[in-house]
């Protein structure tokens, strides 16, 4: 009888277990001597939450177990201490003393270099690319089965190809042109069914969607980059996932998303979070509002959520030895979790920079994110850098329009002279377009001469600076703001382009007289110390001509914008206090030689950059 109830009771467990197994484990790894080193483990598979994990493994301890509302999840939660030695730590799910399922987690030994990698900072010149519109190198992952979407070229919103073996295949072309950081944006698996090659709607927070190449892949491309002198800086989003998302199917809790009865929009009104009236219900639309109905909006209220999030920004740090992180939608989430989640990067990483998006023409919306900002909520940042949307705009506004009292050129003066509403303006990411507005050509009309007065400002003034791929090319979306034609194929990145920009076959004169004059002050800003952390200081502009200087000990350069359709006289007496004893200025751009001491002749339309002796 014993036996019989000894083999009844084998009998059950088998049948209680039968279909349990760890699906997923997420992280998938860690590194030893991490300052982050207890680690929240995300452990799923069918009826698992009443599994009990053990580990014999020294150095690693199980704290903690949290079990959710959903039976399919279990968080364990370990420490790994300074005994840990590099290995696979097999975990043992047991079940009344039996072992029911195992899973190793890999420890992995650490580069020490990582927690001092430097960030990307004002010596640094930043290319922003969609890899997806890139370069295509490996054709053989343009489709891949059981993927929704299939590449095709006709389709302005649909995936063309491009890949991280065509940008390790370009990365000569980038450093050549003087640029000295890569900005990507997403790369990670977006399975979403349309419109997925912008990568904003992720599909798994650990995988590199394999229309793009692998996880393996990216790290070796960084790898190669920075081998280059190349900072790598990596587009993230944890205001929101994919529809798409594999959780999606089956949440963990009813809260690990901003749920509502029905569908709720975000309201965008970014001014909510500072407006000292604002209701409680227009905030809680701003933050837990959805983009889109395909962009489900992340609760970083919940703490295992908020663990989530944090762990997986460092795991790709330290797996791809970052430079740099470009937060989408900073304001988006919950606003004491950014803090937190800065913070820890910060503690990880200490030079390590994050840029975050606040798309605002608001100088005084923009300055509450950045660190160091004394806000009258009493709200604290941990952010470093911060778009500059503010001066972007107004740029574009002072170049094209006509100037007078308030508007054209004194618009740009302006919009400079609020930069006492910022902790470090010289830590802004300055830039002439990005990914979401048209291209800097399109927005000056396609006038050239307006053109390269933007790209030096923006190469001149304080700040980082940031160029979308193609700008040195006069990439265009003529007639149309549709981000699919923004995003177009960069020319001769795929095997079939009669045009070829890598190589400068088929593009026009005036294309490459653009690529050279983006180089030439890229290679020279790389030098130019007055420009990296240099004093600035404008004088206000007069019949059309904006002066401004960038000096310190070292070096003094000079700037002019002139916007007159003719030729101008330039009296100098008036910029006395910053021309001391210099007597001649190189124009960077042209190499012509300026004398200084009175007076210079301004070409029609025209930049100078003088480099001041």
């Amino acid at each position: 009888m014993k036996i019989l109830l000894l083999s009844l009771s084998f009998l059950f467990l088998i049948i209680s277990s039968k279909g349990q197994n760890i699906e997923r484990m997420e992280p998938p790894n860690w590194w030893l001597n991490m300052k982050h080193n207890d680690i929240q483990l995300m452990f799923y598979g069918k009826d698992i939450q009443n599994l009990i994990p053990t580990t014999s493994y020294k150095g690693v301890t199980i704290k903690g177990i949290e079990k959710v509302a959903n039976p399919n999840y279990l968080f364990v939660k370990i420490n790994i201490s300074k005994e840990a030695k590099a290995g696979q730590v097999e975990f043992v799910f047991e079940q009344n003393n039996k072992s029911i399922v195992k899973k190793s987690f890999e420890l992995l030994g650490r580069n020490l270099n990582r927690s001092e990698m430097p960030g990307f900072n004002n010596a640094d010149a930043i290319y922003l690319i969609t890899p997806d519109r890139f370069v295509n190198g490996d054709p053989t992952n343009d489709n891949i089965d059981g993927y929704r979407e299939t590449m095709d070229r006709t389709k302005k919103g649909g995936r063309h190809g491009g890949d991280l073996k065509g940008l390790s295949n370009a990365l000569t072309y980038i450093k050549n042109l003087g640029f000295s950081a890569i900005w990507l944006n997403p790369l990670l698996e977006n399975d979403m069914e349309v419109y997925s090659y912008h990568g904003y709607s992720t599909t798994d927070y650990y995988k590199i969607d394999p229309r793009f190449g692998t996880n393996a892949e990216y790290q070796a491309m960084a790898d190669k980059a920075r081998g280059m002198g190349l900072k790598l800086i990596m587009d993230m989003i944890v205001n929101h996932c994919g529809s798409f998302h594999w959780w999606m199917d089956d949440l963990p809790s009813d809260d690990w998303i901003n749920q509502w009865a029905k569908y709720t929009g975000t309201n965008h009104r970014k001014s909510l979070l500072q407006d000292p009236y604002a209701s409680a219900i227009d905030k809680k639309i701003f933050t837990d509002g959805w983009f889109v109905p395909t962009m489900p909006d992340l609760n970083q209220r919940n703490p295992i959520m908020a663990q989530y999030l944090i762990q997986n920004s460092i795991w790709w740090v330290e797996y791809l030895g970052l430079a740099g992180i470009r937060m989408d939608t900073y304001p988006y989430p919950d606003m004491d979790f950014m803090t937190d989640w800065t913070e820890a990067l910060m503690r990880e990483y200490p030079q390590l920079n994050i840029v975050g998006e606040e798309w605002h023409e608001d100088p005084a919306i923009v300055a509450y994110w950045q660190k160091g900002k004394e806000n009258p909520n009493g709200y604290t940042s941990a952010l470093k850098s911060i778009m500059d949307f503010p001066l972007q705009a107004a740029m574009i506004n002072g170049l094209k329009n006509e100037d007078s009292w308030n508007k054209g050129l004194m618009e740009i003066y302006e919009m400079l002279s609020k930069d006492f509403l910022y902790a470090e303006p010289q830590n802004l990411v300055v830039f002439p377009d990005n990914h979401d507005m048209s291209r800097i050509f399109t927005q000056v009309d396609e006038d050239y001469n307006l053109f390269k007065q933007a790209i030096a400002y923006v190469m001149t003034i304080r700040g980082i600076p940031q160029f979308y791929y193609g700008t040195e090319i006069l990439m265009k979306n003529p007639g149309t703001t549709d981000h699919g034609i923004i995003r177009s194929d960069f020319p001769g990145g795929w095997k079939d382009d009669t045009i070829n920009a890598f190589t400068g076959q088929g593009i026009t004169t005036e294309q490459k007289v653009a690529s050279s004059f983006m180089s030439k002050l890229l290679k020279w800003r790389k030098t130019a110390t007055a420009i990296h952390h240099g004093s600035t200081k404008h004088f206000i502009p007069q019949s059309g001509i904006y002066v401004y200087f960038r000096y310190n000990e070292a070096q003094k350069v000079m700037v002019v914008i002139n916007k007159n359709e003719n030729e101008k006289e330039l009296k100098l007496d008036r910029f006395s206090e910053v021309i001391e004893h210099e007597r001649i200025g190189e124009d960077v751009i042209s190499g012509k030689i300026f004398n200084i001491d009175d007076h210079i002749m301004l070409p029609a339309k025209s930049v100078l950059v003088l480099d001041c002796k």
